[in-house]
């Protein structure tokens, strides 16, 4: 059964643009439509999971979906909205990226059914290797004029831009590159139709260019807009870079706080965006919020349903336990369930200091701990003060004057956590 795509995603605020006749095209019959996905990481990062909920809301209106990877245009680089040219990759790199973003798809996409509407993924460097120059420019270039070429936002932008640098002729020809994309998969797969940001609508109606021109056939264009954050800054940006998908690269732990973070403007947007929430739903949740945005209801919900969607119920409940830690009423064998990786998150920013495994074969007097071996507390009398008021805990955990940091207080056989009150935390390293 086919369901109305463009209206799912209009009320979810995902359409910037669309080709007259879009939405009636895509009511008659199972469509085909792809989004290119960029291969310069073994990882998606949360930039790409528009295009990603994109391609999902497709099928789940009885379409199928199509995902391109560009293997071919990764090689070239694209000058939309870029200032500089990527870097170019070799094809064994390549290949163990497409690996690696396919199997993050399918946390998302249905690849592996006998449906219909079953996703599938391509490579553009699989047609495009085939092509000599001479015959490109003879069987596409010649069809696309470069006053066609010029009146692009992408080129123009970067042709009147101040920087000496300019543009290469390999970036100029990007958009003919993507253009023949779309013109192989309308050929070879019957697609109809390629989505993508709002700043590709001008490589994306090259491609339906080229199908009017070259086939005599009809393309249509759909993109949505570039997501931007209330406050100006970079969405899916933090001090540390991009928020991956891949947990060697980002924790479930800071992607659940980054969603957790966010404003109470964007988290309103965001939750059309990235979850599959009903409107009806939606609609509560915002009422709710507003009676009471001190609960942060959208935040919590959204951070809720995203990370189990990328990552898992147990990677969510694991960031929920990890953030009760810093803020709410945790236990030692709380931070030893945290990993090595997750424990540095939560604690990013706390100071640290190295100590020698020696020290604590044969029991560090917790005096020492906070004084002259850490450094925590500034002298052995201050030590001796904050203990008598019962402030210093070792692992969540009160001591007294008399306690003995050992090998049974080690977090991942590594750290130690020393807490002055509620707020002063400092963490020991043992190397």
């Amino acid at each position: 059964m086919i369901k109305n795509f463009v209206e799912e995603l209009t009320w979810r605020g995902m359409i910037q643009d669309s080709m007259p006749g879009t939405e009636e095209h895509l009511l008659e019959s199972m469509r085909l439509a792809y989004v290119g996905i960029d291969p310069t990481a073994d990882s998606l990062h949360i930039g790409h999971l528009v295009g990603v909920m994109g391609l999902r809301h497709f099928q789940l209106s009885g379409h199928k979906p199509v995902a391109l990877v560009g293997g071919a245009t990764g090689m070239i680089g694209d000058p939309s909205g870029k200032s500089a040219e990527r870097n170019l990759l070799d094809e064994k790199t390549l290949e163990h990226n497409q690996n690696a973003i396919k199997e993050q798809l399918s946390r998302f996409l249905d690849f592996d059914s006998d449906a219909d509407n079953a996703a599938i993924i391509v490579n553009n460097y699989d047609w495009m290797k085939k092509f000599s120059f001479l015959e490109f420019i003879r069987d596409v270039g010649k069809h696309i004029t470069v006053n066609y070429m010029m009146a692009k936002d992408s080129v123009r932008k970067r042709l009147s831009s101040e920087s000496s640098v300019g543009m290469s002729f390999t970036e100029f020809t990007y958009q003919l590159v993507q253009g023949y994309d779309f013109l192989h998969l309308y050929r070879n797969k019957q697609c109809t139709l390629q989505m993508g940001g709002s700043d590709q609508w001008g490589n994306i109606t090259t491609g339906t260019e080229l199908i009017r021109r070259v086939d005599a056939g009809k393309g249509y264009a759909l993109t949505w807009p570039l997501i931007t954050k209330a406050d100006g800054t970079k969405f899916g940006k933090t001090e540390g870079g991009n928020i991956w998908l891949d947990t060697k690269r980002t924790s479930p732990y800071k992607f659940y706080q980054y969603w957790l973070n966010t404003s109470d403007i964007d988290a309103e947007k965001y939750i059309k965006i990235f979850t599959f929430l009903e409107k009806e739903e939606i609609s509560a949740l915002i009422e709710e919020h507003k009676e009471a945005p001190h609960l942060r209801v959208l935040q919590k919900r959204l951070a809720e349903e995203i990370t189990v969607m990328v990552h898992s119920q147990e990677d969510l409940d694991n960031a929920i336990k990890a953030s009760s830690i810093l803020f709410g009423k945790s236990t030692s064998e709380d931070l030893k369930q945290l990993n090595e990786q997750t424990f540095l998150d939560v604690f990013d920013g706390v100071p640290q200091t190295q100590i020698e495994k020696s020290e604590i074969e044969n029991g560090l007097d917790i005096i020492g701990a906070l004084a002259e071996k850490g450094g925590f507390l500034k002298s052995n009398g201050e030590a001796r003060r904050a203990l008598k008021e019962n402030s210093i805990s070792v692992n969540k955990e009160k001591v007294k004057d008399d306690y003995s940091i050992t090998a049974k207080d080690l977090i991942n056989n590594k750290f130690v956590l020393l807490q002055r009150g509620k707020k002063n935390y400092f963490v020991l390293q043992i190397v």
